[in-house]
């Protein structure tokens, strides 16, 4: 899809974890200017939006905002319900996990594409990953170009213009080692990222999220500093 030259710039969905950040230093270079939308939909992994406000001063980012979306009584998830047990490493071969939460990206993307449109931005970034990932159906490429079809079909641009706002995901085909070698170029501060789902002071190192990026950081070669502050921590 073609975006004019009236949108330029992109927002960036920015959470906190490793895959966002990386994907905010990749659009300051590829889309300036770079906005960044970092939403609390009720996550019990709150501390990630600290890391999200780091993150954003780090890379001076001069417009972030954050919102709160009251979602989390709504949506069935091990996220969003502390009461509710994270899955075992590993699950069930082809089932998605509980760490699943309903429409959270469809829902984000939503968000953002409102903001873009707004701000005359024409693409939107987000940190979705169809290899190293759990099996959600949002980080799909079939749906990330389904909802870029939205964004052309149920804007005042795409109807006015035929030109539509980029749906980015610049991570979609990166396992982890290659998503950390290419964080590590583009120089972001890991030690502000923030991947666990516990919703501890500090990484626990054993759900999921935790696994996964211990294993891209080891694949690497590369020592990971979040790992460090747990080790000297506990």
């Amino acid at each position: 899809m073609k975006v004019g030259a009236a949108a330029r710039g992109s927002v960036v969905l920015l959470s906190g974890g490793m895959d966002s950040a990386t994907s905010l230093a990749i659009a300051l270079r590829e889309a300036p200017p770079v906005h960044a939308l970092t939403v609390n939909y009720g996550q019990r992994h709150v501390r990630e939006l600290a890391s999200a406000r780091a993150l954003a001063r780090h890379f001076r980012v001069t417009h972030h905002t954050t919102l709160t979306l009251p979602l989390g009584p709504l949506l069935d998830s091990s996220l969003t319900r502390a009461a509710r047990p994270l899955p075992r490493a590993g699950g069930r071969p082809g089932r998605i996990p509980s760490t699943y939460v309903p429409a959270r990206n469809t829902i984000l993307l939503a968000v953002a594409l409102g903001y873009a449109e707004s701000h005359r931005l024409g693409s939107i970034y987000i940190g979705a990953n169809a290899i190293d990932y759990s099996g959600y159906p949002d980080c799909r490429p079939p749906f990330l170009r389904a909802f870029e079809r939205v964004a052309l079909l149920g804007t005042k641009a795409g109807v006015e213009t035929g030109r539509g706002i980029r749906i980015r995901a610049p991570l979609l085909r990166m396992t982890k080692e290659e998503i950390v070698r290419h964080g590590e170029q583009l120089r972001v501060p890991w030690g502000l990222t923030w991947s666990c789902y516990a919703g501890g002071r500090r990484p626990c190192g054993r759900c999921d999220s935790c696994r996964l990026r211990a294993r891209g950081f080891s694949a690497a070669g590369i020592s990971d500093p979040a790992m460090a502050v747990r080790t000297k921590a506990a």
